[in-house]
C-alpha cells in the first residue's frame, strides 16, 4: 500500500526522537580521533548538502578516480577566505561516491584551538594536519583530505584567485610515501568568489592573533550579513590517482618528495585552468 500523506512525516518524527534518545543516552560511537559518523550524517551533511546543491549548484566529476575501498590521499587547492571548500568537498564526495566514503580532513592547529569549531571539526572526522595522524588514518584504510596551501591559499587576495600558492615542504607526500598510498589531486573552482578578499588588515590580524583579517565587498561593512557566501557556481574534478607504492623507500628523500609534490601541484593547476574555461561566468547557472 502507498504511504498516506502523514506517514512520511510520522517516520521522520519517530526517527528524530530515536536519534535524540540515543544522543542523550550516549548510545553512539566515536573513533579514536573523535569522529562521529551518526552526527555527521544526521546534522552536518544535510546542512552542507543544501549549500553545495542549491546555493553553489555544484557539479562533481571524476569520482571514479577515488578508490572504492582502501586508503587514498585527496589533495586539493584551498581558497575562499573561509575554508568552506574543505567541508563542501567532504560532503559532495560522500554523496557522489558509490561507497559513500567519508573524507577525513586534516586541519591547521588554529582550527583545533578554537572553541566549538574544534569540537565540530573532530565530530566530522577532522584532525590536526601532522604526519603521525595522517599516517594512522591512511594505515587504517581511510580517505584523507589535505590542502597543502594552508592559510596562504584561503587568505590570498581576489586578484590572485586560482593561482596556487606554495605547497610547503611536501609533508603530505611523505605521509603517502610511507604508507604506499595513492594521491588523488582534486581541483575546486568556485571557492574564490564566495568571499572575494580585496584587502588584508594585517595590524588587526596580529591584534586578534589571526593569520589575516579580510576585507570583502560585504565584510565588515554589513556585519554578520557579510558572512553570507556569494552564490558562485562550483565545479569539482577529481584527477587520476598518482601511485606511490613503488616509492615507499624514498619517503625521506627530499628530491623525490619535492618532485612528487610539484607533480600534484601542476596537475591541480592545469585542471583549474580547464575548469575555468568550462565556467566563464562565476555566477552563471
Amino acid at each position: 500500500m502507498a504511504d498516506r500523506p502523514g506517514d512520511q512525516w510520522d517516520r521522520r518524527v519517530a526517527n528524530g526522537l530515536a536519534f535524540l534518545r540515543r544522543r542523550l543516552a550516549g548510545d553512539y560511537e566515536v573513533d579514536e580521533f573523535g569522529f562521529d559518523p551518526e552526527l555527521t550524517d544526521a546534522v552536518f551533511h544535510p546542512l552542507l548538502r543544501l549549500l553545495y546543491r542549491e546555493w553553489f549548484r555544484t557539479e562533481v566529476s571524476g569520482v571514479e578516480h577515488v578508490p572504492v575501498e582502501g586508503p587514498a590521499l585527496v589533495v586539493g587547492n584551498h581558497s575562499g577566505t573561509v575554508a568552506l571548500d574543505a567541508l563542501i568537498l567532504s560532503a559532495a564526495l560522500h554523496d557522489r561516491h558509490p561507497a559513500h566514503r567519508y573524507l577525513r580532513l586534516l586541519g591547521a592547529d588554529l582550527v583545533f584551538r578554537m572553541p566549538v569549531v574544534s569540537e565540530i571539526a573532530r565530530k566530522t572526522g577532522g584532525t590536526v594536519a601532522c604526519n603521525p595522524d595522517a599516517e594512522r588514518l591512511l594505515g587504517g584504510g581511510d580517505l584523507v583530505g589535505v590542502f597543502p596551501e594552508g592559510f596562504k591559499g584561503i587568505g590570498k587576495l581576489y586578484a590572485d584567485r586560482y593561482k596556487l600558492q606554495r605547497f610547503g615542504r611536501g609533508g603530505f607526500v611523505s605521509a603517502a610515501l610511507r604508507t604506499g598510498t595513492p594521491i588523488v589531486p582534486v581541483a575546486i573552482v568556485g571557492g574564490e568568489e564566495i568571499y572575494p578578499m580585496l584587502a588584508d588588515i594585517k595590524p588587526l590580524a596580529r591584534l586578534l592573533k589571526l593569520p589575516y583579517f579580510p576585507v570583502t565587498p560585504t565584510f565588515p561593512w554589513l556585519g554578520p550579513l557579510g558572512m553570507v557566501p556569494l552564490p558562485s557556481k562550483w565545479l569539482i574534478e577529481f584527477c587520476p590517482p598518482i601511485p606511490t607504492a613503488h616509492l615507499t623507500d624514498s619517503a625521506d628523500d627530499p628530491l623525490v618528495v619535492f618532485n612528487l609534490a610539484d607533480q600534484v601541484r601542476e596537475t591541480i593547476q592545469q585542471t583549474l585552468h580547464t575548469l575555468l574555461e568550462r565556467r566563464p561566468d562565476p555566477f552563471g547557472p
